[in-house]
Formats: structure tokens, C-alpha cells, sequence
């Protein structure tokens, strides 16, 4: 779909320029991004870099010891090193560990919980180091995922900035791509590695490209059938990512607050 192309020497202009812009509107040092290993994290590093200068940048790996892929452990840690960032690692097993053995009031499948309890306490992590350095964070997060709600509200959907917001995964591939993101990591199968094997496809039923084309289709108004026909998907698809959208879009907004 044309609408999913990007110029990418234009993207990194513009998105360079948004990031410096709001650094100085904060008053802010640099920012802090945790760094999975994966294309998301990896690309928002290198425009980070790229906008600010490395030594401005603090890139931080958050493996979950015998859970986290190793491979995702070096991936994260050699595009620091190839940037020339700054580096930190942070195993969160004993911290995860700790909170649910304090948490035993309920006796039901805790699967979800507990896997969102993950990016939250990553979250935790990034703000101190942010706070530390009078830093912003500066989330991984892009449109695929903010329009399905695919991410922890409060985990790794807490950022002050979104660089990569504004941009279908399929089009994050693209800039990767320009900014020189090693292509191991490009091709990697999405994850959010919350647990041993879990896919993003996996979850969402979908892979991205067909999700892309869902929501691009949506962005240009055409209608439902069409969508389903560019796709290859069926109908219901795109109706359940319609639905998906609406009852996510809680996600993205800040605490309702009440009228006297």
C-alpha cells in the first residue's frame, strides 16, 4: 500500500529535529532508552544518537535472567557499543521475583499480570536513571502498536517522547534500514519477550505488514471490504482491529478526570 511507503532521509530529518526540540523544551540533559535488542529500540537509539550525540544518550538493557533471549541480550548491548553510547544492564528477575511472592491475595491465572508487571517495573527503572540524569525517556513504542493497544499502559507505553510514534512498523523497517541498523536485527521475528517463545504475531493474529495495511487503509477511508481485499485479510480482521482500537484508546490517554 503507497500510504506505507516513507522517505526515509526525510523521517530522520524531521524525527532528529523533533527529539532536539524536545530536549530543549525540557530543559533536559540527553534521554534514556531501554534497549531489548529489537528493531524498535534500536532504531529509536540510533536517531537518539544521531539527533543529540551519543554522549547524550544512555541506552539501558533489562533482561529478565532465564527468561530474555541471550541472543536479544547481545543484539542490545552491541548496538550500544557500535553507537558509542552509554551503557547500563539491569537484570529485573529478583525485582519481578520479589514483588510476586509479596502479591499471593488471589488464586487465579496470573499469566497476563505478571507479564505486564515486567515492562512496568522497566519502566521504573528507565525514570530513575532519567531522574538521575535530568533525562527524558524516550519510548520505543510506534503506531502499529499505539493503535492496536499493543503495550502495557504505564510500562513500556510511559515515555516522555515517542520518536517512533508516528510510524507503522513496517515503516520503522524502512528508516532502520537508512540509519544503518544491523540487519540481523531488522529481520528479527517481533517480540515483546515477556515470556519464553511469545510472538507479537502470535498474539495479535496477524503479522505486521497485513496490521499495517489494516490501519493505512483506515487512514485513507477506505471501506471495510476494500481494506480486507488490499490485505488479504478477512472482513472480521479488520472489523476486530477496529473494535481493538476503540477499546484501547484508554491506553493512550491521561487519567479521566471528573466535571463539577
Amino acid at each position: 500500500m503507497k500510504s506505507l511507503s516513507v522517505d526515509p532521509k526525510i523521517a530522520k530529518k524531521k524525527l532528529s529535529t523533533f527529539i532536539k526540540q524536545k530536549v530543549k523544551d525540557a530543559g533536559a540533559d540527553g534521554v534514556v532508552i531501554g534497549l531489548s535488542g529489537g528493531i524498535d529500540s534500536s532504531t529509536n537509539a540510533f536517531l537518539c544518537a544521531e539527533a543529540l550525540g551519543v554522549a547524550n544518550v544512555l541506552g539501558v538493557s533489562m533482561p529478565e535472567g532465564g527468561v530474555t533471549n541471550a541472543a536479544d541480550i547481545c543484539d542490545a548491548k552491541e548496538v550500544a557499543v557500535k553507537l558509542g553510547i552509554g551503557y547500563r544492564a539491569v537484570d529485573i528477575a529478583s525485582t519481578i521475583d520479589g514483588l510476586r511472592r509479596n502479591i499471593t491475595d488471589f488464586k487465579v491465572d496470573e499469566r497476563l499480570p505478571a507479564a505486564n508487571l515486567k515492562p512496568r517495573v522497566r519502566m521504573a527503572i528507565l525514570y530513575y536513571y532519567a531522574n538521575l540524569m535530568n533525562r527524558l525517556v524516550a519510548g520505543s513504542g510506534n503506531r502499529s502498536e499505539f493503535r492496536a493497544g499493543y503495550f502495557t499502559k504505564y510500562g513500556d507505553g510511559a515515555a516522555d517522547i515517542a520518536p517512533l510514534g508516528c510510524l507503522y512498523k513496517t515503516q520503522v523497517k524502512q528508516l532502520a534500514a537508512h540509519l544503518g541498523v544491523p540487519q540481523k536485527i531488522i529481520d528479527k521475528i517481533p517480540t515483546a519477550g515477556l515470556w519464553r517463545g511469545q510472538t507479537d504475531e502470535s498474539e495479535l493474529g496477524l503479522p505486521y505488514e497485513k496490521l499495517d495495511m489494516i490501519y493505512a487503509g483506515l487512514d485513507l477511508k477506505l471501506s471495510h471490504g476494500a481494506i480486507a481485499k488490499a490485505a488479504s485479510v478477512k472482513l472480521k480482521d479488520v472489523e476486530r482491529f477496529i473494535e481493538r482500537e476503540r477499546k484501547t484508546a484508554h491506553k493512550l490517554k491521561v487519567p479521566e478526570v471528573p466535571k463539577l
